[in-house]
């Protein structure tokens, strides 16, 4: 499975960006496509995945309301919509495959490059 994550750029605080995961091959037996960040000098955190088995959509309580992930089936393409954003939300995003529920965040399958997303304020 490959993925490529894109959409990252500059903006200023308030304002949006959305962020396109495309993957190829095969995800049959997956539980999720995930996105996570990586803020400087922090840990890594997850921040939102969906299902691929009930559409169950999961968010991190720093972007509840703000972000949304979304999936086109027919392009297998995965979206993170993210609104009002803001400083904090600075750093690259990365999104990823996840076997099973238990394994989010950190026990991911595949990830593909990460896209810079930079707020200004």
């Amino acid at each position: 499975v490959q993925l490529q994550a894109s959409g990252g750029g500059l903006v200023q605080v308030g304002g949006s960006l959305r962020l396109s995961c495309d993957v190829i091959g095969r995800t049959e037996g997956y539980y999720a496509i995930g996105w996570f960040r990586r803020p400087p000098g922090k840990e890594r955190e997850g921040i939102s995945y969906i299902s691929l088995r009930d559409g169950d959509t999961y968010y991190r309580d720093s972007v509840k309301g703000r972000f949304t992930i979304s999936r086109d089936n027919s392009e297998n393409t995965f979206y993170l919509q993210m609104n009002d954003l803001k400083p904090e939300d600075t750093t690259d995003y990365y999104c990823a495959t996840y076997w099973a529920k238990t394994r989010w965040p950190d026990d991911y399958d595949y990830w593909g490059q990460g896209t810079q997303v930079t707020v200004s304020s």
